[in-house]
């Protein structure tokens, strides 16, 4: 199976980064507002929005290709309203301007896909991306654009943003920010003028990189944890696939698994970067509950977080679900 064909349930569905992480709050209001579990005020997807789900070249943590700018690690927390709890599996996506206000994809950019991607969230809700610290254009704040997928009828769409001084400090540091400081602030660009405290992600020196790091948590309606609302209903008539346990894990993890009707089975595994990495071979087993032993060190896999997805074929055609495990050696 090729990128093209991969997740075509991952309309719904997470990823995780080994990056550092800075727990500095950008400010005070951003401190009383942590794991308050408030829902996230709705944005407009923008200007330039593209259909990732539809190209899995876009299932990537490193979204920069070309673009140079102050690098930025941006972790985002998804939380469920219902319960306030994280919620796992559910798949986000980025998308920002460039250094010089520039989306790819559009006008000039043509062709471009620069600074974009997705990731599905683990065990801990979080999903990661390596970018840069977005420039700004004119009649627009710094800001990034990001969707959460829950399932394939609903999908929160909303933006972030940074403290206002503390990106004109990047812009003057970085010779590269050569439009100069940004003329708006949060307060002053429409889309944040009504508050922004729930969207204003930290903004934290990391010395390993020179760059910076980011944080925001995100509330979104539907309960975490369980994450029943991410399984397809079509997919659930032929095959539902479960949590792996223990989760996170070590080397050794078992992933559950109910046929509804009998099927020949396999399970892929794709790391981070959208790679196929391993694929199990299951055969053709009987309807009822099954599980799968997975083995990093037998694969000959990193320890990491990975994709499994289990593709079933059966008299009713080929149905496939996803799922995300974190590895709990991920960043040691």
């Amino acid at each position: 199976m090729n990128r093209k064909d991969f997740l075509k349930g991952l309309g719904l569905a997470g990823l995780g980064l080994s990056m550092p992480s800075s727990k500095v709050l950008a400010d005070s209001v951003y401190k009383m507002r942590v794991n308050s579990c408030t829902l996230i005020p709705a944005e407009t997807a923008g200007p330039f929005p593209l259909d990732l789900t539809a190209n899995t070249f876009y299932l990537r943590q490193d979204v920069r290709e070309n673009r140079t700018g102050t690098q930025l690690n941006l972790k985002m927390k998804i939380i469920g309203l219902a319960n306030c709890e994280p919620m796992p599996n559910v798949r986000v996506n980025i998308w920002q301007c460039d250094k010089d206000g520039n989306y790819s994809g559009y006008g000039t950019q043509s062709g471009q896909t620069y600074l974009r991607g997705y990731q599905m969230a683990d065990a801990n809700g979080e999903v990661e991306f390596i970018t840069i610290v977005p420039g700004w254009y004119n009649g627009r704040v710094c800001h990034i654009h990001f969707q959460v997928y829950v399932s394939a009828s609903y999908a929160a769409i909303s933006q972030l943003t940074f403290d206002h001084s503390t990106v004109n400090a990047v812009y003057a540091a970085n010779a590269l920010y050569t439009k100069g400081p940004d003329p708006l602030t949060p307060d002053t660009d429409n889309i944040f003028s009504d508050g922004y405290a729930l969207q204003l992600a930290t903004l934290t020196p990391n010395a390993q990189t020179g760059g910076y790091d980011s944080y925001l948590e995100v509330t979104i309606q539907g309960a975490g944890v369980v994450g029943v609302s991410n399984i397809e209903k079509e997919t659930a008539k032929q095959v539902v696939l479960e949590q792996n346990y223990p989760n996170p894990f070590v080397n050794e993890t078992t992933i559950p698994f109910e046929l509804k009707i009998p099927a020949d089975v396999k399970f892929e595994l794709w790391d981070v970067a959208g790679n196929k990495v391993a694929e199990i071979e299951k055969g053709k087993l009987p309807a009822g509950i099954h599980k799968a032993e997975i083995n990093l060190g037998m694969l000959g896999l990193a320890s990491a977080n990975y994709l499994y997805q289990i593709v079933v074929e059966n008299r009713n055609g080929l149905f496939k679900s996803c799922k995300m495990m974190t590895n709990a050696r991920k960043g040691r």
